[in-house]
């Protein structure tokens, strides 16, 4: 079932509209909007443990797991974006790192690392210049 089908059910058995539990929560009524047609991720922090709260259930039932299982620490941490700590470029890579797979991210990272390497090994290497003409 789909993050959008399980909101979807919680608003129709508590029988509240997506602006109400979207008001209650604290979230855009825009983003609830997106989330049940699963064009948005689910917040984090807070605001995940909010919008739980106001469909009356678990954050791990929100997410897909069993409504007693733990939900892992990423889920409950804060967007660094949230907080205002990166720029909007910063904040879609992020977003869009976050939606692959473990070995997506892992060869992304090695792309990445290859196009801007870390500053230490940058130093280790002698500088090259180019062939005067």
């Amino acid at each position: 079932m789909s993050i959008g089908a399980r909101l979807q059910g919680r608003l129709d058995r508590l029988e509240l509209e997506p602006e109400q539990a979207a008001r209650v929560a604290g979230v855009p009524a825009a983003l609830l909007h997106r989330i049940l047609l699963d064009q948005a991720p689910l917040p984090r922090g807070q605001r995940l443990v909010k919008l739980a709260d106001a469909l009356e259930t678990s954050v791990s039932y929100l997410i897909g797991l069993d409504p007693d299982a733990a939900v892992p620490p990423e889920f409950l941490q804060e967007d660094q974006g949230a907080l205002g700590l990166l720029a909007v470029d910063e904040e879609a890579i992020l977003r869009a790192y976050r939606r692959l797979d473990v070995s997506s991210r892992a060869a992304l990272l090695r792309v990445a690392l290859k196009m801007a390497p870390e500053p230490e090994e940058m130093e280790k290497k002698p500088l090259q210049r180019a062939p005067r003409s």
